[in-house]
């Protein structure tokens, strides 16, 4: 039997989550590192697109990207690092792991913020999830807070 200071499981079939706002970024393949210890390594320019919401809006400014990884299951793990440019000019670091289980199909992030700028600084305490879909020359998500 667990102790008292377990964790206890909360029965919950729902995640309470708040749209945050969709993102598109334009992207470009940087580099391709192929065959290296964890898979091929493609390395994503993603330093430019747009993202609105109802509480924050603004652009995609460089530098940014995505550090792929190419796994051999055909999985590709993403390592990313973007800048949002809010429309009243705050810099938002916003970072984020995930997963795709290949080319078309979508991707699961986990997102997570960070601001000097008071006026979002409750950012710095969200912890994101973010479904997405890269095209040719784009991706797209959805972001959202879980509540």
């Amino acid at each position: 039997m667990p102790g008292t200071n377990s964790v206890r499981r909360m029965a919950q079939t729902t995640l309470n989550v708040e749209h945050l706002f969709s993102l598109t970024a334009m992207t470009t393949i940087a580099a391709v590192m192929a065959n290296g210890p964890q898979g091929t390594r493609v390395i994503v320019d993603a330093s430019t697109g747009t993202f609105a919401g109802e509480k924050l809006n603004g652009t995609v400014h460089g530098p940014g990207g995505d550090w792929l990884t190419m796994r051999a299951d055909g999985s590709m793990k993403l390592d990313v690092r973007i800048v949002l440019k809010t429309a009243d000019g705050a810099d938002i670091l916003m970072t984020y792991t995930g997963v795709s289980t290949g080319l078309g199909n979508p991707i699961h992030t986990a997102p997570l913020f960070e601001t000097g700028d008071e006026r979002y600084a409750w950012l710095n305490t969200v912890q994101a999830l973010a479904i997405g879909l890269a095209g040719p020359e784009s991706v797209t998500y959805e972001v959202y807070r879980i509540v």
